[in-house]
């Protein structure tokens, strides 16, 4: 596990490329920087394999994007930046359901549905790697 301030931002952003339909390099140097937050990053074979953000929400902290290669890596990261949110404070992760690898993450770790959503295009579908994707980085982006 380190620190994704540890990484080169060039990595992190080639990394979170897959996931997003378009570039956000701007969004995500803040977003990964969040003064109250943490941003972990898990290396495998010397490259980046996976990161997460935790960051506080109006109740307790949320952690997304979490993106990992493996299940394995993914389950790593969601304890490494759950063991970082404040004692006590609840923990939220929004999971594809198209993904069910993400969904047992969220089962293993005892969490509930508290809300669903649907997402919706206009214009074809992007090809996202959504075995790789265990907890989107926010609704309202994606």
């Amino acid at each position: 596990m380190i620190e994704l301030s540890a990484v080169p931002f060039s990595e992190v952003c080639n990394y979170d490329r897959a996931f997003f339909p378009d570039v956000r390099t701007r969004f995500l140097k803040a977003w990964i920087a969040q003064s109250a937050g943490a941003s972990l990053g898990v290396r495998a074979d010397g490259k980046l394999a996976g990161y997460g953000v935790l960051r506080p929400c109006r109740a307790g902290c949320k952690i997304g994007p979490l993106f990992a290669d493996t299940p394995a890596l993914a389950q790593t990261l969601f304890a490494a930046l759950a063991a970082r949110a404040p004692a006590g404070a609840q923990v939220f992760l929004d999971v594809p359901e198209t993904n069910p690898q993400a969904v047992a993450l969220a089962r293993s770790r005892r969490m509930k549905v508290v809300f669903e959503t649907v997402r919706m295009y206009t214009g074809a579908f992007p090809e996202l790697p959504m075995n790789k994707l265990f907890g989107v980085t926010t609704f309202e982006l994606g």
